[in-house]
């Protein structure tokens, strides 16, 4: 009689196994037809333009001489690598990014650990560091030739009662100084991402471990040192990786400052792809540069996430 109960009750349980098991084992399709719009949008705006360059990178195509279009084989990528201007454009990006991500992270700290600390207006001072970044480019290109006027920007004016230029100089025509002066001209709209970055990230380090180094007698450089710098590497390796590749693409305040020039100075690899499809309407041969330049990106990304260890936690 027991011996009868258990085996019911043994088969009821491997029963209720079974539905169980049948209903994880079926599929959910409502997720994924949620996500349906989204994912057909990302492919329209992204996947479609990213396989039309990589298409056009083996044709011949300029609208301006359809008798010369068809398939051009490796013909566009060879091209790039016999020509010197696509050797001195990859030198101009190097210059232009380096300059860029390491001066806008060493100000962008800076700025961040002021902004950190308690004092009467910091919402206000906060408010206005996000200032530079909300603006375009373009604005950001016609407010800075201004003040880079040879005539009467406010630089050559400065500089003049200060006594440390007797004439006015021609920041954006001279080749010693355009580079520098567009990489002033970015650094200044590029400080307020990392300042955000590293400020938002500060503000959810833990309380506890700061008090403890002060009653440790820590000065505020160790703690800096040996807390705060490690406890914000995933988000420092992160910003400058994002920060590089924006800056290794940057179009806009280039092409409104000086178009490039004088003599290619600040033609970067992004103004040369720019300027085959602006001025020489040849997208074959400039979308072949937007392929090795994503290559370019692409070896850079994942080079720098493994030598920087990212979101691996310290032993």
């Amino acid at each position: 009689m027991w011996l009868n109960r258990d085996m019911k009750l043994s088969a009821y349980m491997n029963k209720k196994k079974g539905e169980e098991i049948v209903k994880k084992e079926k599929f959910n399709f409502a997720p994924y037809i949620l996500i349906l719009p989204a994912c057909l949008l990302m492919g329209l705006i992204m996947i479609y333009p990213l396989g039309k360059v990589f298409y056009l990178s083996f044709q011949h195509y300029n609208p301006t001489k359809p008798f010369t279009n068809g398939f051009a084989g490796l013909d566009n990528f060879i091209t790039i690598f016999t020509k010197k201007e696509f050797y001195n454009a990859l030198g101009v990006s190097a210059k232009f990014v380096a300059c860029e991500v390491v001066l806008q992270l060493i100000f962008g700290m800076i700025v961040a650990l002021i902004l950190n600390q308690k004092f009467k207006g910091r919402g206000f001072f906060r408010a206005l560091t996000f200032i530079p970044w909300a603006l375009s480019g373009v604005l950001t290109a016609v407010l800075w030739s201004i003040m880079f006027n040879q005539h009467f920007g406010v630089l050559n004016d400065l500089l003049s009662k200060l006594g440390i230029i007797k004439e006015p100089i021609a920041w954006l025509a001279n080749t010693k100084f355009v580079l520098g002066s567009v990489i002033v001209a970015e650094l200044w709209r590029g400080i307020p991402f990392f300042a955000i970055s590293l400020l938002a990230a500060m503000q959810g380090l833990p309380d506890d471990i700061y008090e403890a180094a002060r009653v440790d007698g820590s000065t505020k450089f160790q703690t800096f040192r040996f807390i705060t710098l490690p406890m914000l590497k995933n988000t420092i390796v992160l910003t400058t990786l994002l920060r590089t590749i924006w800056e290794f693409n940057s179009v806009d305040l280039i092409y409104s400052l000086t178009g490039g020039g004088p003599v290619g100075k600040t033609t970067t690899l992004s103004m040369l792809i720019a300027n085959q499809a602006i001025k020489t309407s040849n997208y074959g041969y400039g979308s072949a540069l937007s392929v090795v330049s994503f290559a370019i990106l692409a070896v850079i990304a994942v080079i720098y996430m493994k030598l920087s260890g990212f979101g691996k936690e310290e032993a």
